[in-house]
Order: structure tokens, then sequence, then C-alpha cells
């Protein structure tokens, strides 16, 4: 199964770290993978990009313009420039954070509003999942990886349901955070069960 995933969103919220999760989840599975992550200026708050493959042998990393099964956004303005990518059949995953930039927070800009983010997603993608940051669940009164919990957003999204076992994913967190194995699953299944129950807004 082929899956084409886009990731953006602003530095700091752990963007590259997704995809590179589902990189080695895939490797572990024998799943043919390409990874090609961009990221803006240094500082936390800059412009991230990450473009994933999945599934594909012998092609090259980027994905072309309306070509990506899934764009996911982890913050509301910057999901506006993964549309490009979105196919008209795909869906978009939006973590609505919301990061303003310095513009906005000195009056000279304006901040999309959430309804018409979605109305422009609407008009690019089949499908739209929103995820509320409110809505994030605590593991032992603290609040879980916002990356981790869209990351098991992610995995309840076809084609990726089919081209990523959930379990190589569960397996690859506790490598990478052998502490944090119980909170991680936990964001990564709250995640999951949100987005698998999840109604277009």
């Amino acid at each position: 199964m082929n899956c084409d995933i886009v990731l953006v969103g602003v530095g700091g919220q752990g963007v590259l770290t997704i995809g590179d999760l589902l990189l080695r989840a895939a490797f572990q599975a024998d799943i043919p993978a390409s990874y090609a992550p961009t990221k803006g200026m240094a500082q936390r708050g800059g412009f991230v990009l990450a473009e994933l493959r999945l599934g594909r042998e012998a092609v090259g990393p980027r994905i072309p313009m309306r070509g990506a099964d899934l764009v996911v956004g982890m913050e509301r303005s910057e999901t506006l420039r993964g549309l490009r990518f979105a196919r008209a059949q795909g869906t978009v995953l939006l973590f609505d954070h919301v990061w303003e930039p310095t513009g906005v927070m000195l009056g000279a800009d304006a901040y999309p509003v959430r309804d018409e983010v979605a109305k422009q997603i609407r008009a690019v993608a089949g499908r739209l999942i929103l995820l509320d940051p409110a809505d994030l669940p605590r593991v032992d009164g603290e609040q879980v990886s916002p990356n981790v919990y869209v990351l098991g957003a992610m995995l309840s999204v076809s084609p990726l349901r089919e081209a990523v076992p959930k379990d190589a994913v569960e397996r690859v967190l506790a490598e990478r955070w052998p502490k944090r194995v119980a909170a991680n699953l936990a964001a990564l299944r709250a995640g999951l069960a949100r987005s698998a129950g999840e109604t277009e807004r």
C-alpha cells in the first residue's frame, strides 16, 4: 500500500519527529520509504515541512503538487501552505494550534480564523479531520505530547492505516523514549481513538 504524506507546522512542535518515527516504523516493517525534511528559519516558530513516501520503490523523495494522500498541519496558518500538496480525494488532518507570527502580534497582519481555514481545506481535499488542542488528554496529571497524539490520529487515516502497522509505531516509540513508554503509548492511542471517531467539522 502506497501512502504519500506531507507534514507542516512550526519549529518546536515535533513535526520532523513525527516523520522520523514513521520512517523508522516503516523500516522495521520492511516497507520502502523515503523522507525529505525541510526547515525554514532555524529558531522556534519557523516554518517546517516534511515529505514522507511509504511503499514506493525507485521514486524520488519529493511529493508532487496535489499528490499527497494525507496532509498533516500542526499549526493553523501553516496548514494553508501545505494545501498545495493535498490531492482531491485526500485527507487533511489539522491540529488547530495557533502560533501568531510577529506581524500578527504587532497588529500589522491578520491571522486566519478557524472556520475560514476549514472552508479552504474542504474546497481542496476530500476530508478534513480537525483536532482541538484543548482536547489533549492528560496522563498522570500531565498533558500528553501533541505530536505523538497527532501521530496516533494519523494512524486511523487510510491509506496510512494500511501502510504502517500500529505495533511497529509503538515499538519505535518505546525505543526512542524508553522512560516515557506509558505516557507516549497513551498519547498515541488517544489520538487514534479520537481521529477514528472524529466526524468532519
